[in-house]
């Protein structure tokens, strides 16, 4: 793939605060609802915005480690939600729980450091062989696959909810709302000048969101819930109590929201068991995390005609993930991974420049301060987002189909490893032992890399 921005150039400055608001777009979402989740299966009180100051850190680490040749975004982890949830589980009080947060991504990171260490001394070829094109390639999709539920779901999403909870706006009109946002997206990209094709998910953001307001604008002077698709009490803070410094600085996250703050009575409750219960609820999910970090890098090397795993080489990489994840952690309490949705923004939009994402971290952890920004991007519908994401996870998933139409699926051994990871990774097998969930994307390639090992000596042709 034709990238118009490669890894080692420089946009001008104006194009690259456009880029890097895009990049963060795609990544915000998913970024903020990590903590949010934990939020409501624990009770705790993690902020969103320190967890998006936590990914801009963690994903300035990672460029510092890979020597600024990669264009990867980490942000806040999904995989770990069990972890985070065993954390505050085991703990006797709230503060000791914060303090597993960061003690188990601690744990986590010194796995990918360890990874790193044996791959330093031991190359990136038996790597090549225990996940050639035919395993990596099919679990690439399935990342993107995967996310495909989550993209439809939202697209029928209004924000404006009922008594009980549940949205009022007819699914016809968020989905018209998504469809407005994908369809926009699609033609910026495709038709647009050099400027439009390098922003066209701002743009379809704007158009979903504007659509959206048009119809609750509507709604609200009819008195038609059906219409009513976006919350315009979410932007309300930026007057409810007036113009004050408060309404455009989130100062709390200085003064109690840094997880490090809510944790420092904690450490002095630490001890061995509950110490053993974080490794053990943390640890193994690192090594799934880490084969999603090789299927990313797989991805992104595929995309931007560069391997990233020669250069700068996967033991920087895991490097950068780890410290990384530790770093954010410490702020915000969620581990970091690379992010598929930052990976698909730079596909589309054929943007691989790293100072685009070094702007992104940067970004991230300013407008982690800024309320006005963070206001507006939690008031966009989830239709919007799902408008949008449609073409985000697609991409995903057909770069990993490009990378299958390296393989001969005219041979039966081919056929059976990239059957059996779309299969299992699509239907969702997921496997739990105790509190250690292994979540579909690592159970496809496990089961991949297994079959292809079976398999790889036979080769025949299917007639």
């Amino acid at each position: 793939m034709n990238m118009i921005f490669g890894v080692k150039d420089r946009p001008k400055f104006g194009q690259t605060i456009l880029f890097a608001i895009q990049q963060l777009l795609a990544i915000m979402a998913a970024t903020l609802v990590v903590p949010v989740i934990t939020n409501g299966a624990t009770g705790s009180t993690l902020s969103p915005a320190a967890a998006l100051f936590g990914a801009g850190v963690g994903t300035l680490v990672y460029l510092l480690f890979t020597k600024f040749r990669s264009p990867v975004f980490l942000g806040s982890s999904f995989a770990f939600l069990g972890s985070m949830a065993a954390a505050f589980a085991g703990g006797v009080s709230m503060t000791l729980g914060y303090a597993g947060l960061i003690l188990g991504a601690v744990f986590a990171g010194f796995v990918y450091v360890i990874i790193a260490a044996a791959v330093k001394v031991a190359g990136v070829k038996w790597l090549d062989r225990l996940m050639p094109v035919v395993v990596i390639g099919p679990t690439v999709s399935i990342i993107g696959l995967s996310l495909a539920g989550n993209a439809v779901s939202d697209l029928v999403k209004g924000s404006v909810v009922n008594a009980e909870g549940a949205a009022v706006a007819s699914p016809l009109i968020t989905v018209l709302c998504g469809l407005v946002a994908l369809l926009v997206t699609m033609l910026c990209s495709t038709y647009g000048k050099k400027m439009v094709r390098l922003i066209p998910f701002i743009l379809g953001i704007l158009a979903g969101y504007a659509v959206a307001a048009v119809f609750t604008l509507i709604g609200n002077a009819t008195a038609t819930d059906a219409l009513k698709v976006l919350d315009f009490s979410k932007l309300s803070v930026l007057w409810e109590n007036g113009v004050t410094l408060k309404t455009f600085v989130n100062y709390e996250l200085v003064t109690k929201d840094f997880v490090f703050l809510k944790a420092a009575k904690g450490f002095a409750e630490l001890n061995w068991g509950y110490v053993s219960a974080i490794a053990v609820a943390y640890v193994p999910v690192a090594f799934v995390v880490f084969a999603e970090h090789i299927a990313d890098h797989k991805n992104i090397s595929s995309i931007i005609g560069k391997d990233l795993l020669k250069d700068p080489g996967l033991s920087r990489t895991l490097l950068g993930d780890g410290v990384g994840s530790m770093a954010g952690a410490l702020l915000g309490g969620c581990p970091n991974t690379t992010y598929g949705e930052s990976v698909a923004c730079v596909a589309i939009t054929r943007n691989a420049s790293v100072v685009t994402i070094l702007a992104t971290a940067i970004l991230a952890m300013l407008v982690s301060f800024f309320s006005p920004f963070v206001a507006f991007v939690n008031s966009i519908p989830g239709c919007v987002m799902g408008g949008v994401c449609i073409a985000l996870y697609g991409f995903i998933a057909v770069s990993g189909l490009k990378m299958i139409q390296q393989v001969d699926l005219g041979k039966d051994n081919n056929l059976f490893v990239v059957s059996t990871i779309l299969v299992t990774g699509i239907g969702g097998l997921s496997l739990t032992f105790g509190k250690i969930t292994i979540t579909p994307v690592a159970v496809a390639l496990i089961l991949g890399i297994l079959a292809n090992q079976i398999l790889k000596g036979r080769s025949a042709n299917r007639d």
